[in-house]
This record gives structure tokens, C-alpha cells and sequence, in this order.
């Protein structure tokens, strides 16, 4: 299989679990009906979008962070102004 594919799958997966798992919780708190439908979409796609924002901003601050307290030249010893 070619990576894209797997890619696609993987991602449909995620969204398909990440949906009956909000389905389940929305059952199981009560939600009945055509409301059960819009909780479902609405809890799906906020963790979605949710994590499709988070994941990129942890990485930034991580590069963030290894720049800020490492050197960008490895033969160069920071060093403390006092």
C-alpha cells in the first residue's frame, strides 16, 4: 500500500472512533433523538478541530523551546552573565 492511502485510512479511523465515542457519551448522558445527531457532529468535529490545532502549536513550542535553551552552534559554551 502506498503511504497516502494508509494516511487515509488511519485518519478515517481516528474519526470514525473519535464519533461513536461521542455518540456514546451523548446516549449515555441522555441525549435522545434528532439532537443525539447534532451533539454527535458537533462533539466530533470540536475534537477534531481541536486537536488539529493543538498538535501543531505543541511543535512549535517545542522547537521553541530546544532553541531558547540550546546553543545553535555545538563548539560555542553558553554563558552566564552575572
Amino acid at each position: 500500500m502506498e503511504p497516502k492511502k494508509i494516511l487515509i485510512i488511519l485518519s478515517s479511523v481516528f474519526v470514525m472512533s473519535t464519533a461513536a465515542a461521542c455518540m456514546g457519551i451523548a446516549y449515555a448522558g441522555g441525549v435522545r433523538g434528532v439532537i443525539l445527531l447534532g451533539t454527535w457532529f458537533f462533539l466530533t468535529f470540536g475534537i477534531v478541530v481541536v486537536l488539529a490545532q493543538l498538535i501543531p502549536a505543541g511543535i512549535l513550542l517545542s522547537s521553541f523551546i530546544g532553541t531558547t535553551f540550546s546553543s545553535s552552534r555545538k563548539a560555542e559554551v553558553p554563558i552566564r552573565v552575572t
